[in-house]
């Protein structure tokens, strides 16, 4: 298929994208750097639509996977500053709670157990730690809901256990 196809193809099936990126996004702007960055996206990695597939699906796997990497993330994301004397600017995925007070409070302790969790644990609790709901981590990792819930009950008691014993 040649880009000009592909574009043809492309711009004659994405109108559909418009009004679910706003189902998406709750919000014009958003749904349309949203829209702009999934044709963006799609035109960059035509060589991976395979010709007489379809394209819908391709679009909308794509979008929902843009908007659940960033505009999700985006907008549960919280800086934090660690008052340890270093001045660092910290993502909420790091456990961190936003309060001058403790913040500094053994962030290097919770950020080590984080780290050194099993990736079985760590992956489910830092999507949890961002935003995510229960049942879109298990979608995102392709688990069943039970397995999730209970990976991150295990990473919380491992972490409270291993940073109460520092």
């Amino acid at each position: 298929m040649s880009s000009a196809e592909f574009n043809t193809l492309l711009l004659s099936n994405a109108d559909f994208l418009k009004p679910f990126a706003i189902t998406l996004t709750k919000d014009a702007e958003s749904a349309k750097d949203l829209y702009q960055e999934t044709m963006f996206r799609a035109i960059s990695n035509q060589e991976k639509y395979h010709a007489g597939t379809n394209i819908r699906a391709w679009l909308y796997t794509i979008m929902r996977n843009i908007f659940i990497n960033n505009y999700r993330r985006k907008s549960k994301q919280h800086l934090c500053f660690d008052n340890s004397g270093n001045d660092f600017l910290l993502n909420s995925h790091q456990a961190i709670i936003c309060n001058q007070a403790e913040s500094g409070l053994r962030v290097k302790d919770i950020q080590l157990a984080v780290h050194q969790l099993p990736v079985i644990f760590k992956k489910p609790f830092l999507l949890f730690l961002d935003g995510f709901k229960y049942f879109e981590i298990a979608d995102i990792l392709h688990e069943p809901l039970g397995t999730i819930k209970s990976r991150i009950h295990f990473a919380r008691k491992m972490l409270k256990a291993q940073v109460m014993h520092h």
